[in-house]
């Protein structure tokens, strides 16, 4: 009886770092051009945000650790907090990412597995409704 394969074990399997790089810039080409989802990223200059992404992306996926070693521990919840979060907003995250998902050339299992985490992540993120403000902070939380 074969096992599931474990995501966390993919970075190798579908190519590496440069699989990783196109997966990030193929979702933030989306994201850049998607006005309601685009205001949720702060900072002018998208490429921040992407190395942030692909290096997280990266370690989760069985990579490097650099994200780890630079950032500390990833706290997706408490990172997102400060965002309004919302299911729309989950919906145009998700889109971007499938896209992007769907033009690597890699294994069908292997997207699948990717698609999955990608979809409990996001709705694990949500933190508002769709008309709803987005909590704050914690007093002395930093990003």
């Amino acid at each position: 009886m074969s096992q599931a394969p474990d995501p966390r074990e993919l970075y190798d399997r579908v190519g590496g770092h440069e699989t990783f790089v196109a997966l990030v810039r193929g979702f933030y080409e989306g994201v850049a051009t998607d006005e309601p989802l685009r205001a949720l990223y702060p900072e002018e200059d998208l490429a921040p945000a992407q190395e942030r992404l692909l290096l997280f992306l990266e370690q989760y996926f069985g990579g490097p650790r650099t994200y780890s070693e630079r950032r500390g521990h990833p706290r997706l919840r408490l990172r997102h907090m400060p965002f309004a979060v919302s299911p729309d907003m989950r919906r145009r995250w998700m889109a971007h990412m499938l896209a992007s998902l769907d033009r690597l050339d890699i294994g069908a299992e292997d997207k699948a597995l990717m698609a999955e985490y990608f979809d409990r992540a996001a709705t694990m993120l949500v933190n508002t409704t769709d008309d709803g403000p987005a909590p704050g902070l914690p007093e002395g939380v930093q990003l």
